[in-house]
C-alpha cells in the first residue's frame, strides 16, 4: 500500500470524524449551557442541568446499538459504504436539532424530540468511530498506529469547531442568544454534512475488506462470531477506552457547567478557554501517534496515564481557583497526555481484534465504553459535586476511571497478542 494512498485515506478518516464530532460535542456544550434552560425550564437550576445531562446521555446508551448494527455493515459490505450512512445520519439530525420547538412552545414534546435527535446522533457515532480508524488503518499496513490518529484527530478538531461556534453566538445578547443564537452552530451542520460527502465519497474501500470478500473470508454474523471467539477482547477494550472517552465530556460537558456556575467564571470566557484547551490537543495529540507507533501503543499509553494521575489534582485545583488563566494552564497539562494516549489507542484497539470482525469488534468496545463511562460521567460528577459540596470527590472519580484504563490496557496487550500477530493485510 503506498504511503500516498494511506495518506489520503487518514485524510479522509479525519475530515469525516471531525465533522462527526462537531456534531456530537455542539450538542454537549448546549447541554452545559441552554438546554436546561430552554426544554427543563420548570425545575431547579441543579435539578435542570442534571435533566439536559440525561438527555446528553442519551446518545452515549445508544453508540452501542450503533456500533452492532453500523459493525455488522461494515463487516459485511464495506467501511466506505457504511461510512457514508452513518455521515448522513449525523449530519440530519443535528440540523434538526437547531429547528426544535422550545418548552414554551411544544411543552413536553420539546424534550422527548431533543432526546429522540439524541438517539439518532448516538447511534450515528456508535458506526462512525470503528469504520473511520479501519478505513485509514486498513490502508496503512505496518504504520497502523500512527494512520488510525488521523481519525482521532477528529475529536479534538471537532471539538475545536464545536466550542469556536458557541464562543461566537456567545457574544450575542442573552435575550437573542436563547431564541436563536444557540441554533446557529446546529444548522451550520448542513454545511458540514456536504462537505463530509463530498470527501468521504472520494476515498477508496479499504484493501483489507475487498480481500476477505474476494477470498469469501467475510463473516456472516460478525456480531455473534465477536460474542463467540472474542468476548474477552471486548470487555478490555471497553476498559481501555475509559480515559480516551471520558475525558472529553469531564471537560467540556461537566467543567464548563461547573465553571460557568458555581465558579463564577463568564460563560464566553470559559469558552474561550476550552478553546485554547482543544488547540493544544490537536497540536499535541499527533505526537502520541509518534511515539506510540514507535515505542507500542500500550507501553507509551501506560506511561502517559501515569503522568496523568499526577496531573489531575492538580488540573481540578487551578480550575478551582476561578482565574480563566490558571484553568487554561491546568486544562491544557492534563489534556497534553490525555490527548497523546488517545492517539495510540486506535490503532491499539484495531490491533486486538481479527480482520473478519474487526470493525464489529473495536465498535462494541469503543461504543459501551462511551455508555457506561463516557456518557455517566458528567452526571455522577455533578451529582458527586451535588451531594459532597467538594470538588475533590469528581477528582477520585477521574482517578479511579484512569486506574481502570491502565489495568484493561495492560490486560488487553496481553489476551490479544495472538489476534494482534495477524497482519492488518490479510
Amino acid at each position: 500500500m503506498s504511503s500516498t494512498t494511506a495518506r489520503g485515506a487518514g485524510i479522509a478518516s479525519f475530515v469525516g470524524t471531525s465533522i462527526e464530532w462537531y456534531d456530537f460535542y455542539i450538542y454537549g456544550t448546549a447541554s452545559a449551557l441552554v438546554f436546561s434552560r430552554l426544554f427543563f425550564p420548570d425545575v431547579s437550576p441543579a435539578a435542570g442541568v442534571m435533566a439536559s445531562f440525561a438527555t446528553f446521555w442519551v446518545g452515549f446508551l445508544a453508540r452501542p446499538l450503533g456500533g452492532v448494527v453500523f459493525g455488522h455493515l461494515g463487516d459485511r459490505i464495506g467501511r466506505k459504504r457504511t461510512l457514508v450512512v452513518t455521515l448522513l445520519l449525523m449530519g440530519g439530525a443535528t440540523t434538526l436539532v437547531g429547528v426544535l420547538p422550545t418548552y414554551a412552545q411544544a411543552g413536553m414534546l420539546a424534550p422527548v424530540l431533543l432526546a429522540t435527535l439524541r438517539l439518532v446522533q448516538g447511534i450515528a457515532v456508535g458506526g462512525e468511530w470503528g469504520g473511520a480508524v479501519l478505513i485509514a488503518a486498513e490502508h496503512a499496513g505496518p504504520k497502523r498506529i500512527f494512520y488510525a490518529a488521523f481519525a482521532q484527530q477528529g475529536s479534538p478538531a471537532g471539538s475545536i469547531l464545536a466550542t469556536a461556534m458557541f464562543a461566537l453566538v456567545s457574544t450575542l445578547p442573552e435575550d437573542a442568544f436563547l431564541s436563536y443564537g444557540w441554533r446557529i452552530p446546529f444548522l451550520c451542520s448542513a454545511v458540514l454534512l456536504v462537505v463530509g460527502l463530498v470527501i468521504r465519497l472520494r476515498v477508496e474501500e479499504s484493501p483489507e475488506f475487498t480481500r476477505m470478500q474476494e477470498r469469501r473470508e467475510v463473516a456472516k454474523l460478525p456480531v455473534a462470531e465477536v460474542f463467540r471467539t472474542a468476548w474477552p477482547l471486548v470487555l478490555l477494550g471497553i476498559g481501555a477506552s475509559g480515559v480516551g472517552i471520558a475525558s472529553a465530556y469531564f471537560t467540556n460537558t461537566f467543567i464548563l457547567s461547573w465553571a460557568t456556575t458555581d465558579l463564577g467564571i463568564a460563560q464566553s470566557t470559559m469558552l474561550d478557554v476550552l478553546l485554547i484547551v482543544a488547540i493544544t490537543q490537536f497540536v499535541t495529540q499527533p505526537l502520541g501517534a509518534v511515539l506510540g507507533q514507535r515505542y507500542g501503543a500500550a507501553r507509551f499509553m501506560l506511561i502517559a496515564f501515569t503522568a496523568l494521575i499526577v496531573c489531575t489534582p492538580i488540573t481540578f485545583a487551578m480550575v478551582g481557583t476561578g482565574s480563566p488563566v490558571l484553568a487554561t494552564l491546568g486544562l491544557a497539562l492534563s489534556i497534553v497526555f490525555g490527548g497523546m494516549s488517545y492517539a495510540a489507542l486506535a490503532g491499539f484497539l484495531a490491533e486486538a481484534f481479527p480482520a473478519r470482525v474487526r470493525y464489529t469488534g473495536i465498535s462494541l468496545a469503543y461504543q459501551l465504553c462511551g455508555a457506561l463511562i463516557g456518557g455517566t460521567a458528567p452526571m455522577i460528577a455533578q451529582a458527586l459535586l451535588t451531594s459532597t459540596g467538594t470538588i475533590w470527590a469528581v477528582v477520585a472519580q477521574y482517578l479511579v476511571i484512569i486506574l481502570l484504563t491502565m489495568a484493561c490496557v495492560a490486560a488487553l496487550q496481553r489476551r490479544s497478542a495472538a489476534a494482534a500477530r495477524e497482519p492488518l493485510e490479510v
